[in-house]
């Protein structure tokens, strides 16, 4: 974390460690991540009814 305030560099969550991405790299991992995840939620949900 950083001493002083601001937002914490990486976020525990039980033993994994995750560390937030910034600039093009993190844009283009969250649009990625989120047209796969759309794209896998309407198949399941287009499977299931």
């Amino acid at each position: 974390m950083r001493c002083g305030g601001g937002y914490p560099q990486v976020m525990r969550f039980g033993d994994w460690e995750v560390r937030p991405l910034g600039g093009w790299a993190g844009c283009l991992m969250m649009i990625v991540i989120s047209v796969v995840l759309s794209i896998l939620l309407t198949v399941l949900v287009n499977w299931l009814w």
